[in-house]
């Protein structure tokens, strides 16, 4: 934006306020400046020539332009438009204020949504073979880590729930098996657990965690030990993951981290059927809208399904 602009003057009146009043720093300045000056741009380009001309629906075909580029310039991403549109709503704030304008014609506009970022899963053969891999060699701490993410898997605990359970919080029962987890904020859940998990958390019962306690430190309670006879740590339990993801070979192991098995226990329940009220109880999730997430993940499913089931899909 030039000098002669009509805008120029109005625009650095408010970054100076920026500076002056509000003390932002120079960087934070300078990106208001250049989303200001884009928003300044397009409007001298509708023909508006005072803030008291501008409308919300300058504002909000302004964000539909920062989204498809319709003013000529870059496409910005939904987090570079809702930076943007924080600046502009602002500016219209800061004219209300000044007595520039009578009303804040930006004040009900929106950023764009930002897109959802649906958890990752791992397909049910791989979480397989990642447990497979975490079991290889001799020894107590493989028995400890197929036990560990045996029950992570099957159980949908958070790796910090994982590593603090106490040999107590099990019920080894056949068929009825479940564990006491304690959740955010102290809430305690029970949740059945596999024969697979039971399986070999009594493996590690029997032949691994002896060896782990007598290490030196008293581990007490705790069910996972760590080879110095304490408490494993929750680092430990994810180097633990991150090697096993490497052995197995599976894809973009670097980014498979503990909640990885935690995602793939609701989706592949709710793959599988299940209701997404019951899946909210098994996870420990205080609202229903969290876990409805994993329900956009099955859609996938739902359309592989139906593509290759269909007689008229295709």
């Amino acid at each position: 934006m030039t000098g002669t602009d009509p805008w120029h003057e109005a625009l650095e009146t408010y970054l100076a306020h920026l500076t002056v009043e509000r003390g932002l720093s120079v960087n934070t300045v300078a990106a208001y400046r250049r989303d200001l000056d884009r928003y300044a741009a397009y409007l001298a380009a509708t023909g508006r020539t005072d803030p008291s001309e501008v409308t919300e629906r300058d504002v909000e075909d302004f964000v539909l332009a920062l989204r498809t580029g319709s003013d000529g310039r870059a496409v910005l991403s939904a987090a570079s438009s809702a930076r943007a549109v924080v600046a502009v709503r602002g500016w219209h704030r800061f004219w209300l204020l000044e007595g520039v304008t009578g009303a804040d014609t930006a004040g009900a506009v929106r950023p764009p949504a930002q897109p959802r970022r649906l958890p990752k899963a791992i397909s049910v053969d791989d979480v397989g073979r990642l447990i497979d891999a975490a079991g290889l060699g001799d020894g107590p701490v493989p028995l400890r880590d197929r036990a560990l993410l045996e029950l992570v898997y099957s159980t949908g605990a958070r790796i910090s729930e994982g590593v603090g359970l106490d040999v107590d919080d099990l019920d080894r029962t056949p068929g009825r098996g479940s564990v006491r987890l304690l959740g955010k904020g102290g809430k305690e859940r029970v949740v059945p657990v596999g024969a697979y998990a039971l399986d070999a958390v009594d493996a590690y019962l029997v032949r691994g965690r002896p060896a782990l306690a007598a290490g030196g430190r008293t581990g007490g309670p705790a069910l996972f030990l760590n080879t110095r006879g304490a408490r494993l740590s929750r680092q430990s339990a994810w180097a633990a993951l991150r090697l096993a993801a490497e052995r197995a070979g599976l894809p973009g192991a670097q980014h498979i981290s503990p909640h990885t098995l935690r995602h793939s226990f609701a989706t592949h329940l709710l793959a599988g059927g299940a209701d997404v009220r019951v899946v909210q109880e098994l996870l420990g999730h205080a609202s229903v809208t969290t876990t409805q997430i994993y329900t956009l993940v099955t859609r996938d499913t739902l359309r592989e399904v139906y593509a290759a089931a269909h007689p008229r899909a295709l």
